[in-house]
């Protein structure tokens, strides 16, 4: 097995395995952040991709008007967003996916939705360089996520936990906003929705990206 295969296996079994107490865990954050999650998601048009579904917790979110397609590389967290799939204003379809190798034509999608997404990608550059691939030049990618904070002490902090938190959950310390650069996007706006620990993004296309330029996670 090599080695990217054995840690996308290792991210699959891990995320299988907490499925089932996701909700639970989320569920206070969910009451804080799920109004944020909802004006973002409005922003979304016509074919939109939904990457890591989870358990469908933002199907509600999703507005009425789109066609929409949500993966996950997890089975268990695919069988329980199933579950969901009425909570949400427009059509879902599920596919079990893996982020970094999408079966998508290129220019497939006029939207691209992450929620608390790239914490989780084990390669989150090759990741964000298929949803560029997959996205319409005129599309837009919209993320709310948790990044590794710029306070100095914080951060360092949060790199000196993340080891043993990734084993049972996210990456606490992703430097999202520049793994985004780096796969070739433009980001138009990024707002701060607790501290600049948890964020929106709102990124289009960079019509000069060269395409050589490499971030690690």
């Amino acid at each position: 097995m090599s080695g990217a295969a054995g840690t996308k296996d290792a991210a699959v079994r891990k995320w299988n395995r907490a499925a089932g107490a996701l909700d639970t865990k989320n569920r206070g954050e969910e009451m804080r952040y799920g109004p944020y999650k909802r004006a973002l998601f409005a922003k979304a048009r016509g074919r939109t991709l939904l990457v890591a579904a989870g358990t469908g917790i933002d199907f509600r979110y999703l507005p009425p008007g789109l066609d929409v397609a949500a993966i996950d590389f997890a089975p268990r967290m695919l069988a329980l967003a199933r579950k969901r799939l009425g909570e949400s204003a427009s059509p879902v379809t599920l596919l079990e996916a893996d982020v970094t190798a999408l079966d998508f034509p290129d220019a497939s999608f006029d939207t691209v939705l992450t929620s608390c997404t790239f914490c989780s990608v084990p390669d989150p550059v090759r990741g964000l360089r298929e949803l560029r691939r997959v996205l319409k030049d005129d599309g837009r990618l919209l993320m709310f996520e948790h990044v590794r904070v710029s306070n100095p002490w914080l951060g360092f902090m949060m790199d000196v936990m993340n080891p043993l938190i990734r084993r049972f959950g996210p990456d606490i310390n992703r430097r999202t906003a520049d793994n985004v650069r780096a796969a070739g996007f433009r980001i138009e706006r990024e707002f701060n929705v607790y501290l600049d620990m948890v964020k929106l993004f709102e990124a289009v296309k960079d019509p000069g990206w060269a395409g050589s330029k490499r971030e690690e996670p």
